[in-house]
């Protein structure tokens, strides 16, 4: 893959606003989740009040994947784009006023998880529509890698941010940056229709996730995008409680490490290595966390985290066979649930891990959550090579 086929994605018309918009938000979502885990650490002292407050979104995907996921390929993406950021930036604007119960910006929270379960099939279906066949992979590499970058500035700088102002001002410049997508995708993209016909309806959801969910190599690549993922995801939870003075420079790093693995994988391997490299690359996803059992200095930490994140990587290899194991009528779809169902088992992973935290202690919970993904992943690699002979 050269660097002319990037260049040649931002030739793409409505390529450009859909990447600008993705960046905005994912700006929002960064600063804003690192300032709501610290309000609430603050308020709390709880590893896990803290983890949740900041994975707790995720928790709401999938009740949103039952009921909403119909609507990725049956509404006009510009449309639901821009209502999608509108509404969270209304949301993160609630989270900051002041006195606002603990109780209360849990609620938020949890909306803000219902709002964003459809958001990942309109966007990733946007995606597959307007680019040429076969340059999924490469596209959502090039946004992954934007998520990478935006991952690493917006931790350092919210960490600053924090410091220097106050976590409900940062709070405000995330609801900022969300009305700044909304308004990059009103005016940036062309009015679309839908994918699909029919009006979504939840009943037309649980249809349609049966059918997707029917198909044993689809169930097995679905499990594999979301159970090490959430669990490992877990570990970065308790950053904050972990260390709270240098959260983000953990969370930085670990961005700077997703980024690297998104580099290699979309860009530098050939196909033929790629496809063999799921599993080593979830391997490597968890294995340094167990690491964290020691307790080790923020630099040994810091180094663990950027090395395990390379493995994040393996989610592009997973979406490319997910694409190819799926008719392109039910596209946004079946990525919305893999996004929904991923964010779901994070908000899960944060949760366990949190619950452990408070039980044990962040490094030990960790280790543990290191250890689980472990354990899937090996379970899941003996699962996908059983099909495989059966197939065979």
């Amino acid at each position: 893959m050269t660097s002319h086929t990037y260049r040649q994605l931002f030739r793409t018309p409505e390529f450009t606003p859909l990447f600008l918009s993705s960046a905005a938000h994912t700006a929002a979502q960064t600063v804003g989740a690192l300032a709501l885990g610290t309000l609430v650490h603050r308020a709390t002292g709880s590893p896990l009040l803290s983890a949740v407050s900041m994975f707790g979104p995720s928790l709401a995907q999938v009740l949103g994947a039952t009921v909403f996921l119909s609507g990725s390929d049956r509404l006009p993406p510009r449309a639901a784009l821009t209502g999608l950021s509108l509404a969270f930036a209304a949301a993160t604007a609630v989270l900051a006023l002041p006195g606002l119960p603990v109780a209360a910006v849990f609620a938020v929270v949890l909306l803000q998880g219902l709002i964003a379960s459809l958001g990942g099939g309109v966007r990733w279906g946007l995606l597959n529509e307007i680019l040429p066949k076969n340059g999924y992979l490469t596209g959502r590499s090039v946004f992954n890698i934007m998520s990478g970058l935006t991952q690493i500035t917006g931790y350092a700088a919210g960490g600053a941010l924090v410091a220097v102002l106050s976590p409900r001002s940062v709070l405000l410049l995330a609801a900022l940056l969300y009305a700044a997508a909304a308004v990059v995708v009103r005016l940036g993209l062309t009015v679309r229709p839908p994918r699909a016909s029919g009006r979504p309806t939840a009943a037309m959801t649980r249809r349609t996730n049966a059918v997707l969910w029917s198909s044993r190599p689809r169930r097995l690549t679905y499990l594999g995008l979301w159970l090490p993922n959430g669990l490992v995801v877990g570990c970065e939870a308790l950053f904050v409680s972990y260390d709270p003075g240098a959260a983000g420079t953990l969370f930085a790093c670990a961005a700077l490490g997703m980024l690297a693995g998104d580099v290699t994988v979309g860009r530098l391997l050939p196909p033929v290595l790629r496809g063999r490299l799921a599993t080593p690359l979830l391997l490597l996803l968890a294995t340094p966390y167990v690491v964290f059992a020691l307790r080790p200095a923020l630099p040994v930490a810091a180094v663990c985290a950027a090395v395990a994140s390379v493995g994040f990587g393996a989610s592009l290899v997973q979406q490319e066979r997910l694409m190819a194991l799926t008719p392109p009528e039910l596209s946004g779809h079946a990525l919305g649930l893999h996004s929904a169902g991923m964010l779901t088992m994070q908000g899960v992973g944060a949760a366990l891990a949190g619950t452990i935290a408070q039980l044990t202690s962040p490094a030990v919970a960790m280790a543990v959550m290191a250890l689980a993904s472990i354990g899937v992943t090996a379970t899941l690699a003996v699962a996908g090579r059983e099909a495989r002979a059966l197939v065979g």
